[in-house]
């Protein structure tokens, strides 16, 4: 069984799905590993590390030759994996619902598509999750990039010439990201307060000392939506929402907003009219702005100033990271594929719970039922 990792091509893609760690790990269950040169160096991991680890580097052409699973972060345009053998699997992020001409391709192609982003979220796949790994990092990310772009401290202090008051942040949305992002705002000294349209957040909120701005009276979501995500709420509670809201931002020093529906845009969140109720330097990161933005007016990559409150996002915050989030997601596919190796066979064979849930194509066909029609 071979193993092969490509270099990320996308543009500001600076993540690697191996690390020298996982290698290892992968020859240890009797892979070879082959790793393309270069891969590793934007997430600090230099080609001498991997050829210590056990794997072969060279070019792209040598590392899919003859390869069965190809790891990547972001899934590879099929024309690299000309060499790879027939029918060969590649875990990656896959955007299908974004990017269905590249499933169709991977089709076509006759390679079986694993959409890591499709892992179902179920107990024994926590360790699987690419999305909850990357993520966690990604919430923190957008605290201390906001941070920086605040141009005052986040704690309270107190000295001889004054007191310096705690900055106030509104974090919009508590899954993985808003949780992470209200737990890194507490350690940073601000007061920080947390909303969701899901009721059941509320615990999590207290527990991590925020306080909880939810909603009264009109009814949200009791527990998860489906996979574990928020889904669409209904006109009444989403103008009792937005009121709500205007009414807590105005006060806020830090916003952040990180609410996202698979396979949809970003919902919208804040508006201009919203926006320009803040305070002169208050700062908003939108943590959805690549899937459309949960603020009006937010554009990836750029710090857009409206009505003097800065705006910021990035269209890929994990790669901000790139040394740790390259840690995570590379574990995540070991995890994965070592849950399932058979030793007899010397290759992972995937259940139907988790192989149907995150297979895309198989024998030239689009298969997976999220994709039909």
């Amino acid at each position: 069984m071979k193993i092969a990792v490509l270099a990320e091509r996308a543009e500001g893609e600076a993540r690697v799905a191996a690390t020298p760690e996982t290698v290892k790990k992968f020859i240890a269950l009797g892979a070879k590993v082959s790793v393309e040169a270069g891969a590793g160096l934007a997430a600090a991991i230099s080609d001498e590390a991997y050829r210590e680890a056990g794997a072969e580097v060279g070019t792209a052409a040598a590392t899919v030759k003859g390869v069965e699973i190809v790891l990547a972060v972001q899934a590879p345009d099929v024309n690299l994996l000309k060499g790879a053998n027939p029918g060969a699997w590649v875990a990656a992020v896959f955007d299908p619902f974004g990017r269905k001409d590249r499933v169709e391709a991977y089709a076509e192609a006759g390679f079986e598509a694993l959409a890591m982003e499709f892992m179902p979220r179920i107990t024994r796949a926590q360790s699987m999750d690419v999305l909850s790994s990357q993520s966690n990092l990604a919430g923190y990310k957008a605290v201390i990039a906001a941070a920086d772009q605040f141009g005052r401290a986040f704690p309270m202090m107190m000295t001889a010439a004054g007191t310096v008051q705690a900055a106030r942040v509104f974090v919009m949305g508590v899954g993985v990201a808003g949780l992470q992002a209200i737990a890194t705002a507490k350690r940073l000294g601000a007061q920080v307060s947390a909303t969701d349209v899901r009721s059941a957040t509320k615990e999590q909120i207290q527990s991590l000392g925020a306080k909880p701005i939810f909603v009264e009276n009109v009814a949200g979501i009791e527990g998860e939506g489906a996979g574990g995500y928020a889904t669409e709420m209904s006109p009444e509670y989403q103008a009792a929402q937005a009121e709500l809201v205007s009414s807590h931002i105005a006060r806020q020093d830090i916003v952040i907003t990180t609410a996202l529906i698979p396979g949809r845009t970003a919902p919208r969140l804040i508006t201009d009219a919203q926006i320009a109720t803040m305070k002169p330097g208050s700062v908003i990161f939108d943590l959805a702005v690549a899937q459309g933005g949960n603020v009006e007016g937010s554009a990836a990559d750029q710090v857009v100033e409206k009505h003097s409150v800065f705006i910021m996002g990035y269209s890929n915050t994990p790669a901000h990271l790139a040394a740790d989030t390259s840690a995570l997601f590379a574990r995540n596919h070991y995890n994965f594929l070592s849950a399932f190796w058979d030793k007899e066979q010397g290759k992972p064979v995937l259940d139907e719970e988790i192989g149907n849930a995150v297979r895309l194509t198989q024998g030239g066909k689009i298969v997976n039922e999220r994709l039909a029609g």
